[in-house]
């Protein structure tokens, strides 16, 4: 008895211990986390890391569906990405990135893009709420020098 007991208590402390930690998320980890789902494919994954609004308030399974959909149609491809340090500003992150991909509409040659992630405090957790092409004009406000992608 008191050893299955003991196994309930650590089991419990695990799972705890595991959203405790997923819920502890920096912004860069939850970009990292969400540009890795998506690079493989786990469109499921990727969900936990977006905001209700990100998503356009869809379920998770119409969301994997939607993504799989357009990831398919465009033949698109995350070959890398290079997360740069954030700022937080209140109840608000903004995380540059580099990413390295390729589709057949808007980037069929796979030029380097560097894209600017928002992310608020949903549910208690750092949530992509927005990514976006960063601006020519505006990369030195984001990136250090250096980091500019190859255009």
């Amino acid at each position: 008895m008191w050893r299955s007991w003991c196994v309930v208590t650590a089991a419990v402390v695990l799972l705890s211990t595991n959203w405790v930690r997923a819920a502890e998320l920096s912004p860069e980890e939850t970009v990292k986390n969400y540009l890795t789902a998506l690079k493989a494919g786990k469109f499921a994954d990727a969900y936990e890391y977006i905001s209700k609004a990100m998503a356009q308030n869809k379920s998770k399974d119409d969301w994997v569906k939607d993504q799989q959909w357009v990831m398919q149609m465009a033949e698109a491809k995350i070959f890398e990405f290079k997360i740069y340090p954030g700022k937080v500003e209140g109840d608000k992150a903004y995380v540059p990135n580099v990413l390295s991909s390729q589709d057949k509409y808007l980037n069929q040659l796979g030029v380097e893009e560097q894209e600017l992630y928002t992310l608020i405090r949903e549910d208690g957790r750092w949530k992509i709420n927005q990514q976006q092409i960063v601006e020519r004009e505006d990369v030195d406000k984001w990136f250090p020098a250096g980091a500019k992608a190859s255009k």
